[in-house]
């Protein structure tokens, strides 16, 4: 997240990608509805478990985000399988997601960051079967840890918001243009 401190001028979206038919995949959609649920003043979420964002809809929704929010900084979020020792870790990283890599399937890849919950153990035979195996407490757990993290954030964003609305007020728009 520390590049996310770097893009602060930016518009930040966090789009959660998954689906609510299938336990495991169920994690950003969750965030997404925790994260909307908690209303937050400066981010924007897309994908819940109403309105998930999924291998179906994935480029259209992107499209339609990226035209709505152009130059924005995109975090996506989605779950993943990894190693047994990884499950109900959460992992950032400074690259996109690529949804659907677990079902070798080829979609775009997602964001700018990328937040990954580590829900269950990726086995090569049927990853669709380890999703939907995938313990729901670990799931909503995972999505909770998120979700805190993301408001945290948003907190963040928001006070270095204000802050700035307050030097402009002081110094005047044509000082604080200067001084940044």
């Amino acid at each position: 997240m520390r590049k996310v401190k770097s893009e602060l001028n930016k518009e930040i979206i966090v789009v959660c990608i998954g689906t609510d038919r299938s336990t495991g995949d169920s994690l950003a959609p969750l965030v997404g509805t925790y994260l909307t649920e908690g209303k937050l003043k400066q981010l924007k979420v897309y994908g819940t478990v109403d309105e998930p964002i999924h291998g179906l809809n994935l480029e259209e929704q992107i499209s339609s985000i990226k035209k709505k929010h152009p130059g924005a900084y995109i975090i996506a979020i989605d779950a993943s399988l990894g190693e047994s020792k990884s499950i109900g870790k959460i992992i950032v990283k400074d690259t996109p997601i690529l949804p659907g890599r677990a079902f070798n399937r080829d979609f775009m890849p997602v964001g700018n960051c990328s937040v990954h919950g580590i829900v269950n153990v990726n086995y090569v035979i049927n990853s669709h079967d380890v999703l939907n195996s995938t313990r729901l407490s670990m799931v909503m757990k995972l999505a909770r840890e998120c979700t805190e993290v993301i408001q945290l954030l948003d907190k963040y964003v928001h006070r270095k918001h204000m802050i700035s609305i307050k030097k402009v007020e002081t110094l005047g728009a044509e000082s604080f243009a200067k001084a940044i």
